[in-house]
């Protein structure tokens, strides 16, 4: 593992391969201990690069300098790019996809391609028709719920709810339980994830000017929200492959890693300029 100071903030990341530079971005409640198979399926032809987001893994906690937004996360992640000095192909799951929307919306001129995996961009909800407002309401419930529970101090209990939502009921009984214990101190940087993901000011229109080949996967089986976020994703971005993963939920890149993997490896390899140029010489 490697790590940067950036605004202040030290963050933690695995650098692996070498050639084009590919960022990948973990869910909340995660860390990019995440994208370990991807990160070995990559490595022989790419850098790879897997940072662990704000108050996650390795990396500190957010400072708490003023209310925390998704234009907090993103600047690390721009630092980080800004470092690193090369365009880079973004791939972000959940959390991490709402970050990278948010890069690719204000910056992407940094990117070579952006892969989207249910980003959790609860924003976009807004000022909808019935079935977003439907959705917008569904998880500020679950958003509710995770700051009462970190409110009177029910670590535990919130952050099983939220993982119940996302992979099902009984997917929290099913951790062991030491483990369950490390992830629920985790239920601070969640509340905040949610805060910043629902509050943040872009609206739908605002995606229309992002100008770079996105790849939006989506699982067949996820709840209303990311569902509904991904199809109005698709709706309004110019550049844009749709995929669905039969029999999936909102954690595919863990219940389906193969599949999903193989979906960004395509994807990465298909806006490579490099890997481009090698095929039309092979054909």
């Amino acid at each position: 593992m490697a790590r940067v100071e950036i605004h202040g903030n030290s963050i933690e990341y695995v650098d692996e391969g070498s050639g084009e530079l590919v960022v990948l971005l973990h869910s909340s409640g995660s860390s990019g201990a995440q994208w370990r198979a991807l990160v070995e399926r990559l490595r022989s032809r790419y850098r790879v690069i897997a940072p662990d987001l704000l108050g996650y893994g390795a990396t500190a906690n957010w400072s708490g300098r003023g209310a925390f937004c998704l234009g907090h996360e993103a600047a690390i992640v721009r630092g980080l790019l800004d470092r690193l000095d090369e365009p880079a192909h973004l791939v972000g799951h959940s959390y991490g996809g709402a970050v990278a929307l948010n890069i690719a919306r204000q910056q992407d001129h940094l990117l070579r391609s952006l892969t989207l995996i249910e980003p959790v961009a609860f924003h976009l909800l807004r000022d909808g028709d019935e079935t977003d407002a439907a959705a917008l309401l569904e998880i500020s419930e679950v958003a509710g719920m995770v700051a009462r529970s970190l409110a009177c101090g029910d670590y535990r209990g919130g952050l099983g709810r939220f993982t119940d939502y996302w992979s099902g009921p009984g997917a929290w009984s099913a951790i062991p339980s030491a483990k369950r214990d490390a992830l629920a101190s985790r239920l601070g940087k969640v509340a905040l994830d949610f805060y910043s993901t629902i509050n943040e000011p872009a609206g739908l229109d605002d995606m229309r000017a992002i100008d770079v080949p996105t790849l939006i996967v989506q699982g067949a089986r996820t709840t209303p929200p990311t569902r509904r976020i991904c199809q109005q994703l698709a709706r309004v971005m110019s550049d844009v492959d749709m995929r669905i993963v039969d029999g999936a939920g909102h954690m595919l890149p863990l219940t389906h890693r193969d599949e999903v993997n193989g979906l960004i490896a395509a994807h990465i390899d298909a806006n490579c300029p490099a890997r481009g140029a090698a095929n039309k010489l092979v054909a």
